[in-house]
């Protein structure tokens, strides 16, 4: 095989013990600035002055690194002026109405997120047969109980913010306009379970003779076999 030697040897130049021991004295060099070139900026980055949490600082009277929050200061994005958006109150009590028009696409949305949150416990419809539920978690209501369709919109805004019973809490999982849309969906839910006939469009009506009739010829069928 050819080596350093051998290329030296056939280009003609000189070959001197100096030659070879400068020729590596320069790619130790270069090699030494390198490695103390990273080693420098690893150092900077990772022995950086910090404090850890609860760790003390004695540049502070208090003797506290962390530092309490200013006065009268709020963070970014949570101003929370609208009192009604942000809490579903009216005073003490539960609105009975939304903070803003609920539009087609608002009740979309709405569709969307309860599917995503709401239905793997309450299930597609609200019935409360959710697939966690088949599994072993415990049932929750159905939205279209007498009570919970009774129930002012701010009641239904308050649970899934806060939480109830077993229901944990889901404000860092759905932002607040997504809860009213969530609101504005299930009492959709509602009332399609317990509309009188008569608000149906008559172009729907037929769909509703074609669902009992298939039905009552299912059940019928389950009970001959």
């Amino acid at each position: 095989m050819r080596n350093s030697y051998s290329v030296l040897a056939e280009s003609g130049a000189p070959f001197t013990a100096a030659r070879l021991r400068n020729g590596r004295i320069g790619r130790l060099m270069s090699a030494s600035a390198l490695m103390l070139t990273l080693a420098a900026c690893r150092q900077d980055m990772h022995d950086q002055p910090k404090y850890r949490g609860l760790r003390g600082s004695d540049f502070f009277a208090n003797g506290q690194s962390a530092r309490p929050l200013i006065a009268n200061t709020v963070a970014r994005g949570h101003l929370n002026e609208d009192r009604l958006l942000v809490t579903g109150k009216d005073g003490a009590a539960d609105t009975t109405v939304f903070p803003f028009p609920v539009t087609d696409a608002v009740m979309a949305r709405g569709q969307e997120r309860f599917n995503i949150y709401c239905s793997p416990c309450h299930g597609r419809t609200g019935m409360g047969d959710g697939m966690i539920v088949r599994r072993g978690f415990k049932r929750p209501p159905s939205l279209s109980e007498e009570r919970l369709r009774l129930a002012p919109v701010g009641h239904i805004y308050d649970v899934i913010t806060n939480g109830l019973g077993v229901m944990p809490d889901y404000q860092a999982q759905v932002v607040v306009d997504d809860r009213w849309a969530i609101v504005a969906y299930v009492k959709a839910l509602q009332l399609s379970a317990y509309a009188p006939l008569d608000v149906v469009p008559a172009a729907d009506r037929g769909k509703l003779d074609e669902t009992r009739t298939a039905a009552a010829t299912s059940g019928a069928e389950a009970e001959r076999k």
